[in-house]
């Protein structure tokens, strides 16, 4: 599957971004899908992932309860909606698709295709 995010943009502390991912293909469906960022100088990590269906979803610590994943299987399509977004949550913003987990929590290393990354600055 391929994947092609968009949707970021340079917000002020407190703001709101919605995040988009497109796939291409007919199996859109059957992958989990997830959302990773990757800050300056630091290492990719999990932000949010949700079950093929999406009737289950994950979230890290730092952006529970603000961020929402979502996705629309018949647009082939996962969003990553960001509220009361924080300047730690600037980063470049990756969408990926996992055949399946492994385990109960997402782990980077379940999820085999990527999009670009969309860059997200939050910043007064």
């Amino acid at each position: 599957v391929q994947l092609q995010a968009s949707g970021g943009g340079l917000v002020q502390p407190g703001g709101s971004l919605r995040l988009s991912c497109a796939a291409s293909g007919r199996t859109f469906s059957r992958y989990v899908m997830g959302w990773f960022r990757q800050a300056p100088g630091k290492e990719r990590e999990f932000a949010a992932a949700i079950s093929e269906s999406g009737t289950s979803t994950y979230y890290a610590d730092s952006v529970k309860g603000r961020f929402t994943i979502s996705r629309d299987n018949a647009k082939n399509t996962v969003y990553l909606q960001m509220n009361s977004l924080k300047p730690e949550d600037t980063a470049v913003y990756y969408c990926a698709a996992a055949p399946y987990l492994t385990s109960r929590w997402p782990t980077v290393a379940d999820f085999k295709s990527w999009g670009q990354g969309t860059l997200v600055t939050v910043s007064s």
